[in-house]
């Protein structure tokens, strides 16, 4: 089913051409190509692709749940003036769903299980569209979907995001006089407080878990719930935390609307725009309104342009393509229907100033950025030139959940993560390995932050009886990585810049100091050795990389460490510009780095037990 939007506005958008009409043209694009794989009465959709760990049934009822968050932001955001089969569609699943006569109803919600997921979207669309569907149906049809959701109450969850699931569910049993428990809604929303980092961010769960549903979902929920309940105090907590969250968060969004490729459930895609959204919705914005749409409807444009949906009109999962190492266990052929929350902004009516004002540029349509975040140990860096937005990770890591093999985890122990490229599940980027002649590899696992700053990140990491601390220097479109190495003798040191994806095999080049991979639009990813490295390399492979077929990593290697503690230091390049790795002056003594920058700048970082930057 082919897309058809309008033609692009640029009096109203000048970056993206994107108005309200397109992002309602998508949305009736998605649900439209959905309903060839409904099931009888519309209980279920079952589209095409591998079942998830939950069965088919569970698969079928989330492609109901997540879709339906789509049609209610549509239907609640144009107010009922929508094509009425689409209402009578989700009303009639809503019927048929919680008749447990019917041939496709729906599981009953059970402790730890997937269809607790898909009630809280149900819930949520219930919420926004009840003049339309649940104040519609008869006495007895309200009372089978209250009963069906009520089977939340007391189930166990995950102690994550999943908590805030009840707290969405149950305020909507509350509001259309179903039981609930309000022990259970107050001790979702406590929970998340031992959660909260500062600075606006949230990790997902004990530990350190930052990704993207810090937004999607640690400030999505709360802040929607609050909205429900009409709880103004937490609602200025949360606001406030949003506020701060975006001030950092708008960075993360590369010129052409690429978000930044880390973390997991990445096959959500534009889903990332929601908290910018939901900021405008509920007035808990620093942006203005002009930014809001330019930044959101960039990354629909991006995906737009590359395929998604695909042909069918549907979402796959992967990330442009199908691509399954970005999939978890737990996602199936519904899955990426969360990114039915990237349309939380239809619910802003059509006068809105995030509608109306024209489109104001983003952070990096003026200028470099480079932002420190305290909360997950981040630093960004952005580059107007290119437009390129690069994430240096020294806090992040979520250890806790590796592949099967062992392998930490590639979408939150990198130590670098962009907007146009992607980790390798078993590759060498961004990643700083130890190897024991004819043993073990040594890799970053858990990670220790210990600085960051404006244009300064540090940390460490331990695997065995290997240390090493990390500090980085952002300089231009380069980071000059300084390793602190403690390891065996005779052990090799391999540090691996990012991974250059394309359709065709990329431009290889290789020296004694330098290494690089050239896209043909002229994209580059390079590492340069500048002390202690003896040598460089390319590592090349295929189907490994989400953003095409042929990928290759440059990396700087020494094959011999002396034993006990040694210094290595490199600069890891991409650039969009095509030029060439900049080659900065390095001086190494005892625990002591000073580094000769190309604009001229002398920058000295002192290693020790916490490294530190001076001028």
């Amino acid at each position: 089913m082919p897309l058809h939007l309008p033609p692009p506005d640029d009096r109203l958008s000048g970056h993206t051409g994107y108005t309200r009409a397109h992002w309602e043209a998508m949305a009736d694009h998605l649900l439209a190509s959905v309903v060839p794989y409904a099931t009888e009465g519309f209980a279920q959709y079952r589209l095409p692709g591998e079942p998830s760990i939950s069965g088919t049934v569970s698969d079928g009822l989330e492609g109901y749940a997540r879709t339906f968050l789509l049609a209610a932001f549509r239907i609640a955001g144009a107010q009922g003036d929508v094509e009425p089969e689409l209402i009578e569609r989700y009303a009639s699943g809503l019927i048929a769903g919680t008749d447990p006569r019917h041939p496709f109803a729906w599981p009953p919600l059970t402790d730890m299980a997937q269809p607790l997921v898909e009630a809280a979207s149900i819930a949520l669309a219930l919420h926004e569209t009840r003049p339309w569907i649940f104040d519609r149906l008869s006495p007895e049809q309200r009372e089978r979907v209250v009963s069906w959701l009520a089977g939340f109450i007391g189930r166990r969850t995950p102690d994550n995001n999943w908590v805030l699931f009840r707290v969405i569910v149950e305020q909507f049993l509350a509001e259309v006089g179903g039981p609930y428990e309000p022990d259970e809604i107050t001790g979702g929303l406590e929970r998340i407080e031992e959660w909260y980092a500062g600075d606006g961010w949230y990790t997902d769960g004990k530990g350190k878990n930052f990704d993207y549903y810090c937004g999607w979902a640690l400030h999505l929920y709360p802040s929607l719930w609050a909205r429900m309940a009409g709880d103004t105090a937490r609602a200025e907590r949360y606001a406030g935390r949003l506020r701060l969250f975006l001030e950092q968060y708008q960075h993360f969004f590369a010129a052409d609307g690429a978000p930044v490729h880390q973390g997991r459930s990445l096959t959500y895609r534009f889903a990332t725009v929601a908290p910018l959204w939901l900021g405008a919705l509920t007035g808990a914005t620093p942006l203005p309104p002009g930014r809001t749409r330019r930044v959101a409807s960039g990354v629909l444009r991006h995906f737009a342009e590359r395929g998604v949906p695909d042909e069918r009109g549907l979402l796959t999962l992967g990330w442009y393509d199908p691509f399954r190492p970005v999939v978890q266990p737990y996602s199936g052929p519904a899955s990426p229907y969360w990114a039915s929350k990237a349309f939380i902004g239809l619910l802003l009516p059509p006068e809105h100033p995030a509608w109306t004002d024209p489109e104001e540029p983003a952070p990096i349509d003026l200028a470099d950025q480079s932002v420190a975040m305290q909360g997950p140990g981040w630093l960004l860096r952005a580059t107007r030139a290119d437009g390129v937005v690069r994430l240096l990770n020294h806090g992040s890591d979520r250890d806790r959940v590796r592949s099967g093999d062992g392998v930490p985890d590639p979408h939150y122990l990198r130590l670098a993560y962009t907007s146009h490229t992607g980790p390798e599940a078993s590759g060498v980027d961004n990643n700083l390995a130890v190897i024991a002649p004819g043993g073990p590899t040594y890799l970053r696992r858990s990670i220790e932050p210990l600085a960051v700053s404006d244009g300064f990140a540090a940390s460490a990491h331990q695997d065995g009886d290997v240390r090493v601390v990390t500090a980085v220097v952002v300089a231009g479109a380069s980071e000059i990585r300084i390793h602190q190495v403690t390891a065996p003798a005779g052990h090799h040191v391999r540090d691996g810049g990012h991974a250059l994806a394309a359709e065709t095999p990329p431009e290889l080049r290789q020296g004694d100091s330098v290494a690089s991979a050239r896209r043909a639009d002229g994209l580059t990813s390079a590492v340069r050795a500048l002390h202690g490295f003896t040598g460089t390399g390319l590592a090349t492979a295929e189907h490994a990389n989400a953003f095409g077929r042929h990928s290759a990593t440059p990396y700087a290697v020494v094959t011999g460490h002396p034993g006990g503690t040694a210094v290595y230091v490199s600069l890891v390049h991409l650039s969009g510009t095509g030029e060439e790795p900049p080659a900065p002056s390095v001086e190494v003594t005892d625990d002591t780095v000073v580094l000769g920058l190309p604009d001229g700048e002398t920058v000295t970082v002192r290693l020790g037990p916490v490294p530190a930057r001076t001028r």
